[in-house]
């Protein structure tokens, strides 16, 4: 037996030796890395430990004067002026249009939908709203008194002009 040719382990050898080696390399490595981690960024919102129950912020109030805003940026979505809570919006139904369609803002006062929520991907313009500008809110947000959760230092740039003449 001893001196024997053991074929089927010297196939077996260079695979196995291999397979060993990258292990030790991958271990080695993860070790390495394990002791060199990059710091976790802390939490700004939120309880520290993902599991814990934590109340919900109040909601903040909707401004409700019926003003329209002067918009931030250019084709930014003007906001909702208005309260918009128990409004439906389903794939049946949607509140928004039974004031702010064309044929509805005389009765209403409410300015019309833009001529673009009428336009499908390809400029075609359609009899009623395009299927994706139909979920108003999705673009649209309600007006409120919250505060910014992030300080801004934006300035207009037309605005920021006069003020230099």
């Amino acid at each position: 037996m001893r001196g024997q040719d053991h074929s089927g382990l010297k196939k077996l050898r260079g695979p196995l030796a291999g397979a060993l080696l990258g292990g030790m390399l991958v271990f080695v490595g993860g070790a390495i890395y394990a002791q060199n981690a990059p710091q976790i960024v802390p939490r700004v919102t939120g309880a520290a430990s993902p599991m814990e129950d934590v109340p919900a912020p109040a909601l903040a109030r909707p401004v409700i004067d019926d003003k329209r805003l002067m918009r931030n940026y250019p084709e930014q979505p003007p906001v909702i002026p208005h309260s918009i809570d128990n409004y439906q919006l389903t794939l049946k139904t949607n509140r928004c249009l039974d004031c702010h369609r064309r044929q509805f803002t005389e009765g209403s006062g409410a300015p019309m939908i833009s001529v673009t929520h009428f336009m499908d991907r390809n400029g075609q313009v359609l009899a009623d709203v395009t299927p994706r500008r139909y979920f108003c809110t999705a673009c649209h947000v309600q007006q409120t008194d919250a505060q910014p959760l992030v300080p801004s230092t934006f300035k207009d740039m037309l605005l920021v002009g006069s003020e230099k003449k």
